[in-house]
């Protein structure tokens, strides 16, 4: 939205300058993305410099110059002044650029046979003097150092750019920014509607609007001006269209955008003379076409809001009228519209037409329906003033009357929700600066909303509205609590990422996917008939909510395998739906491991992955989560994609109905039917939401991890120990020694062999001492250095390795 500061003042009484009102205005929300003159056709003329001027060769009277403009490189204009010349300082003017003269527009030309791109300008050309002979002569010392800069001076007014967010459709007129400024305290809304207009005879034209079904048409208000003489608009009007980067066309179209602009009121003017007999607003006709005020023909489809006549369509409500009906100088009686259309409506309508006018801009977010009256009574106030003619009486025509809605308010919440307190008399003010109408009961407020602001639905927006009048900066902010009083995840959540971290332990790897996948491969994995089908999917082979946890994970397998991977192990923790109710969906991890376990393993023979393995880590997992392995229960029963004789179910009790997971491996058919080119494929799957409250809760588990701030050591120690003595037992024999000192001991090395007794062998450990309350110094490592081997020696007959 556009808007020039000497515009608004029409609407505002201020003593604020330009950058107070700038300010105040990114301090209500109207963000100020842009603040500068407006372009103008004069912008392309630059100061420039003559670097060479050579004689043209084909013609005795032209010059070929190299022309330096304020670029790395030079342009060249064919010129037959005959004072170019090297060095001369004078203005150019570029391809597309317009001569004041003649109003004639340059382009790229060839001037016998050599490029001249642009050209240098006469004082006559520019409307300077009547000097014509040659080109203009710029003084050395005034312009030297401008070369590239425009030569006039843009005197233009600034134009403030406003990013109005889509809820504040009042906004988009000038008056709307003027209302929000006044309610801010940047000064006084004026009374812009106190002049009445002479309204002469009826509205002959008849008007009626057609009940169908989703009409976008509610109201439809219309005059008829006879006796108008259409012309060009005088030049405050002309300066304002143009201000706001529109083109004057004629005075009553000019008008008509004039009072759009103005006051967010889009209206249309019909030649009343091209009305065959009546206006009917409707729903279209699938296969009507009307060709509209852009040139262009449109076919319209089923319940488009049209405006028509017994001849046929003249326009899309709200959108853009058509050509039949336009305005044009000619033109002796106008029918004024100012209607109401659906949002929805029109939004639909110019989506399906790939069409965006500014009154459909306006119209589908929402429009104020009682400005019906007042955009009429201020186009035609204007249109006789300039056009001259006589004002019929008004005909509105409405299918719904418009009610003011209503809010309940209470006052407090504007402290419990904003942080900060203000004056009962201040939101008042606030609220009724903003249109509001107020009835107070007690510490509750009544308020009905303005028509034009239809954001506003509930109490928090109010609390809103007042918070940016008042300013955000009132706001307090408040440092963040270090200390975390509530737990911030609940049981269900805990579970949720402590069943992640533990899958993902056992060597798989975390995939994300869709809640939807293909129905060809969910059929696989369903157990029943209750697919739910996506009624818009986002592309046809993810049509149906996933039945299983399964669908996805086989799928980006299998592209895995296909690119060369293998022994791939892939889990997923995330929604499985059994119908499309409330309560027919369930959280479930589930987890697929491919090919060989230990493939190319030095030390271990490798294997095909089997049951078993699917086995443990499902029952490994629920150990991992604090349920008792002594309780659970396997039966061989499993869902029908897993192999009928190497899968099955766990409980968590013999007497539990519900399974908590299943495992095995998929069954054969499957993997045949996705053509899965691996050796071995099992799997397993738990159901977050057929699990206990276990005994050990998962926020008890808590990691014993210790950090300390000083610096660590490190020992080696070699034992010679009995060949029946096992390294544990000189693990726990040394971390017993002192557990505030040593925290880890582990073993590197085992040998038997040369110089080593035969009933003997030798055990190496490392083990690192560390104090968490000093740095250790010679004499406290030397002291449980010898502590160790003393230690090791004496309880288990070991001795020290030299």
């Amino acid at each position: 939205m556009k808007i020039t500061i000497s515009w608004l003042k029409e609407h505002l009484d201020t003593k604020y300058n330009e950058s107070k009102i700038i300010e105040k205005l990114t301090d209500i929300g109207l963000e100020v993305e842009n603040f500068e003159n407006v372009s103008s056709e004069l912008d392309s003329f630059k100061i420039a410099r003559v670097i060479n001027a050579e004689q043209h060769p084909n013609a005795d009277r032209l010059k070929v110059c190299d022309v330096d403009i304020g670029r790395k490189d030079t342009v060249k204009v064919v010129c037959g002044a005959p004072n170019a010349k090297k060095d001369l300082l004078t203005v150019y003017a570029g391809p597309g650029s317009i001569i004041p003269k003649n109003k004639m527009q340059l382009a790229v030309s060839k001037i016998r046979g050599v490029t001249s791109y642009g050209m240098l300008c006469s004082e006559a050309e520019l409307n300077l003097s009547n000097e014509r002979e040659g080109i203009v002569e710029l003084s050395q010392n005034k312009y030297s150092s401008k070369i590239g800069k425009n030569f006039f001076k843009n005197v233009s007014e600034k134009v403030v750019d406003l990013s109005i967010t889509p809820n504040r459709p009042d906004c988009l007129g000038v008056r709307g920014v003027a209302r929000d400024l006044a309610a801010a305290g940047a000064g006084k809304l004026k009374n812009i509607f106190k002049s009445k207009i002479k309204k002469e005879g009826p509205q002959n034209i008849k008007v009626s609007i057609k009940k169908d079904k989703n009409q976008g048409c509610t109201i439809f208000g219309s005059c008829l001006i006879k006796g108008v003489s259409n012309k060009e608009s005088p030049k405050w009007l002309k300066d304002k269209i143009e201000s706001l980067g529109q083109k004057p066309i004629s005075a009553i179209v000019d008008i008509t955008n004039y009072v759009m602009l103005d006051l967010n009121r889009p209206l249309h003017a019909y030649d009343a003379d091209k009305i065959d007999k009546e206006i009917i607003v409707r729903n279209s006709k699938k296969g009507e076409t009307f060709e509209a005020l852009d040139n262009k023909e449109y076919k319209l489809e089923d319940d488009m809001c049209v405006i028509s006549d017994q001849s046929g369509v003249l326009g899309l409500g709200g959108i853009i009228g058509g050509t039949r009906t336009g305005t044009e100088f000619n033109t002796k009686n106008i029918l004024l519209e100012s209607a109401y259309f659906n949002p929805r409506s029109i939004r639909k309508t110019s989506k399906l037409l790939n069409l965006d006018t500014d009154a459909k801009f306006r119209f589908e977010r929402g429009i104020d329906p009682t400005s019906i009256e007042i955009g009429l009574t201020r186009a035609a106030q204007l249109i006789t003033d300039i056009c001259g003619g006589k004002i019929s009486k008004f005909d509105i025509q409405k299918i719904e009357k418009n009610k003011k809605n209503k809010i309940k308010f209470k006052i407090t919440l504007f402290e419990k929700i904003a942080g900060f307190k203000i004056q009962d008399k201040e939101i008042f003010k606030i609220l009724s600066d903003l249109g509001f109408e107020i009835t107070k009961k007690k510490q509750e407020l009544e308020l009905k909303i303005p028509t034009w602001r239809p954001d506003i639905t509930q109490p928090i927006d109010i609390v809103e509205e007042i918070v940016r009048i008042k300013g955000y900066n009132n706001i307090n902010t408040l440092e963040p609590e270090k200390i975390r009083i509530k737990s911030t995840l609940n049981k269900q959540q805990k579970l949720f990422h402590f069943l992640q971290r533990s899958v993902a332990s056992k060597g798989y790897y975390e995939t994300v996917t869709w809640s939807f996948t293909d129905s060809k491969i969910n059929q696989l994995f369903k157990e029943d008939n209750n697919e739910v089908k996506i009624v818009n999917p986002i592309s046809s082979d993810l049509d149906v909510l996933r039945n299983s946890i399964f669908p996805n994970l086989m799928f980006y397998l299998n592209k895995n395998l296909d690119r060369g991977f293998k022994d791939i192990s892939l889990f997923e923790i995330g929604p499985i739906f059994k119908g499309n109710q409330p309560g027919q969906q369930l959280t479930v991890i589930g987890a697929i491991k491919s090919g060989k376990i230990s493939r190319l393993n030095w030390n271990e023979k490798d294997r095909l992955a089997d049951v078993f393995d699917a086995k443990k880590d499902a029952i490994q997992t629920l150990i991992e989560a604090g349920y008792d392995k002594h309780n659970f229960f396997i039966r061989d029963k499993s869902p029908s994609y897993y192999h009928p004789g190497k899968s099955g179910s766990i409980y968590l009790d013999k007497d539990d109905i519900e399974p908590v997971a299943h495992f095995g491996e998929i069954h054969p058919n499957i993997i045949k039917k996705l053509d899965i080119k691996t050796e071995a494929l099992v799997n397993f799957e738990i159901y977050l939401d057929y699990l206990k409250d276990n005994k050990l809760k998962l926020k008890d588990q808590k990691s014993n991890f210790e950090y300390s701030d000083y610096q660590k050591s490190e020992r080696d120690f070699a034992f010679v120990v009995d060949k029946n003595i096992k390294a544990q037992d000189l693990i726990e024999l040394i971390t017993s020694i002192d557990k505030n000192l040593i925290k880890s001991v582990k073993v590197f090395d085992v040998y038997e062999g040369e110089n080593i007794p035969s009933n003997k062998k030798s055990i190496a450990l490392n083990v690192t001492i560390q104090s968490a309350e000093k740095t250790l110094n010679d004499s406290d490592l030397e002291k449980i250095n010898n502590l160790i081997i003393s230690t090791v020696e004496s309880k288990s007959g070991a001795k020290i390795r030299s």
